[in-house]
């Protein structure tokens, strides 16, 4: 990306704010200045998504992105070093929601819901990852929402290329 689009995606964006809500769960929120129409396909678009949900400061590399995103589809997230990440999209109501379970944890799964609101050409995304009990996610370090302070200024960058027609959609 060039530091143009870098300045605009900084200055387009809001912060991404970090909540643990309760023993089981964390809510991140943040506001994009796209429509949720382009922000979904982002979330859902394999090529897409792994454009920018990875945090580049981590130098993992995702191997291989597999998104069947519909109610009842699967996903699976390989990385090198032969991590894997993957379950069931329980639902999936375009451009304004997305449910899924993370099922590499064992037994009980956590559950990913991200909500796509838009208003006056913004969208504001909540994340909300609730885990099967508070051990789950203290074993987490507090979740992947940590993270999500990079990978979410890596989808501004990218949702300012989408919709300024520099890069198209693939």
């Amino acid at each position: 990306m060039d530091t143009s689009s870098r300045d605009r995606a900084a200055a387009a964006g809001s912060s991404t704010q970090v909540e643990r809500v309760s023993d089981r769960e964390v809510v991140v929120t943040r506001s994009f200045d796209a429509p949720a129409r382009l922000v979904f396909e982002a979330w859902s678009n394999p090529d897409l998504f792994r454009r920018w949900w990875v945090p580049r400061s981590m130098g993992m590399v995702l191997d291989s992105c597999e998104m069947d995103v519909r109610t009842g589809g699967t996903y699976r997230l390989g990385f090198s070093g032969g991590m894997d990440f993957f379950g069931t999209y329980l639902e999936v109501t375009p451009p304004s929601r997305i449910v899924w379970t993370n099922d590499e944890g064992g037994e009980e799964s956590s559950v990913t819901t991200v909500t796509l609101t838009e208003e006056d050409g913004r969208t504001v995304v909540v994340v909300r990852e609730r885990y099967p009990s508070k051990e789950a996610l203290d074993a987490e370090g507090g979740g992947a929402s940590e993270a999500m302070h990079e990978t979410f200024g890596q989808l501004d960058e990218l949702l300012v290329e989408l919709a300024s027609g520099s890069h198209p959609a693939p």
